[in-house]
């Protein structure tokens, strides 16, 4: 299989941010033409997107539609798409709009037996779970939900076996302790992750540097990383990243 590199693109209020540790009042704006970056991903050569509504993540409903039938119809780029999913009709409209997987969040980790009734409707190949985990005193990966303000009961070995037993394919996992800060990906992790559930394409996010912290994620096992930050600021170049 080969590494698919997932260009991200965060949305919130029309424009292009990038979130420190998911903290909505620590906001970088990159531009108010999501489209205009995402054309320029698809002509340097990516496949795939990861576009993210940042005002439905907070406040649910996903907005994205418009934008979603716009990159479809004029990029070829197949996406993938969360924020705010909170029904089975909101997968639904994602996917008619053009998505090739819905990401789902804290949804994923409050009500596991309703994003697992959506998996068997709709496939493991539609759904992408994504788990924002940090470890405890103890080691364990724990899953904050609320903002991270509060702390799920399954830990994230728990949920991500549950999940891949169930015919999940796809698992996005962020090490909240990276997110945004350039600090390198956390390998370890994503080396736990693949000897727990080794049938899942784990998809390496937060904190992703540079094309050597790529090829690391690569060699670590995981089937893509999600590039943010380091894309938007340059410090990846998509086409070298792409021809590596």
């Amino acid at each position: 299989m080969s590494f698919i590199f997932y260009p991200a693109i965060d949305v919130r209020d029309g424009r292009v941010v990038r979130l420190r540790q998911g903290d909505y009042a620590d906001e970088t704006r990159y531009g108010d033409d999501p489209l205009a970056f995402i054309a320029r991903y698809a002509d340097a050569g990516a496949t795939w997107l990861h576009l993210v509504d940042l005002d439905a993540a907070r406040a649910g409903g996903y907005t994205l539609l418009p934008l979603l039938r716009e990159i479809t119809r004029h990029t070829g780029l197949k996406v993938q798409t969360g924020g705010g999913v909170r029904s089975r009709d909101d997968v639904a409209a994602i996917l008619d709009a053009g998505a090739a997987r819905v990401v789902i969040g804290s949804l994923a980790v409050r009500a596991p037996d309703t994003v697992l009734a959506w998996l068997a409707e709709f496939g493991g190949e539609r759904i992408t779970v994504a788990l924002d985990t940090r470890q405890d005193e103890s080691d364990a990966w724990r899953l904050p939900v609320h903002g991270w303000t509060e702390t799920a009961a399954e830990t994230l070995d728990e949920l991500a076996v549950r999940y891949a037993d169930a015919g999940l394919r796809h698992l996005l996992c962020t090490d909240i302790a990276r997110d945004g800060m350039l600090a390198g990906p956390n390998l370890d992790l994503y080396r736990h992750l693949r000897a727990i559930a080794p049938a899942l394409a784990v998809q390496a996010s937060g904190g992703v540097r540079d094309v050597a912290d790529v090829a690391a994620c690569r060699d670590a096992g995981c089937a893509g990383a999600v590039l943010g930050k380091a894309l938007l600021e340059g410090r990846i170049d998509l086409c070298e990243a792409l021809a590596c």
